[in-house]
C-alpha cells in the first residue's frame, strides 16, 4: 500500500502547490474573474489525494508488506491468491439511478430527490449487507 499512498500523497501535493500558484496569478487585478473557480477545483484535487493517500499511508505501517511494496522482491514473490473481488451485483446500478434522479431534481423538482435520495440509501444498505453476507453465489 506504500506505493499507492506515495502515488496519492504527491497528487495531492502536486494539486496544493498548483492551486496556490493559480490563486497567486489570480491576485492580479485581469485574472480575478477567472480563477475562483479553479483555485476552488485545484484545492479539491489535492484533498482527493490526500483523503485516501493518508488513508493508505495509515493502514500500510499496520499491515504486513505485499512484494510490491519492496524495491528488490522477485516476481515469484508476487505469485499467488491476489485478493477477493466483489461478485456480481445490482446495488452499483440502483446507486447510479439514484444519483441521476438526485440530478434531475434541478430539472424536475425537489420530488425526484427524494425518490433517489430513498434509493442511494437503499442501495447503500444493499452493499454493505450483501457485502457482510458474501454477496449472491
Amino acid at each position: 500500500m506504500k506505493v499507492e499512498a506515495k502515488f496519492l500523497l504527491f497528487l495531492a501535493a502536486f494539486g496544493a502547490v498548483v492551486a496556490l500558484l493559480f490563486w497567486a496569478v489570480g491576485l492580479a487585478p485581469n485574472y480575478r474573474t477567472i480563477t475562483g473557480g479553479g483555485t476552488i477545483m485545484l484545492v479539491a484535487v489535492g484533498l482527493l489525494g490526500l483523503l485516501p493517500g493518508g488513508y493508505y499511508l495509515w493502514w500500510s505501517r499496520r499491515m504486513t508488506p505485499r512484494a510490491e511494496d519492496d524495491p528488490e522482491a522477485t516476481p515469484e514473490q508476487g505469485a499467488g491468491v491476489v485478493g477477493t473481488f466483489p461478485s456480481t451485483s445490482i446495488w452499483p446500478f440502483v446507486l447510479g439511478v439514484a444519483a441521476a434522479l438526485v440530478g434531475l431534481a434541478l430539472v424536475f423538482g425537489f420530488w425526484t430527490a427524494t425518490v433517489g435520495l430513498t434509493l442511494a440509501i437503499s442501495a447503500i444498505i444493499g452493499v454493505v449487507v450483501e457485502s457482510r453476507r458474501g454477496g449472491i453465489h
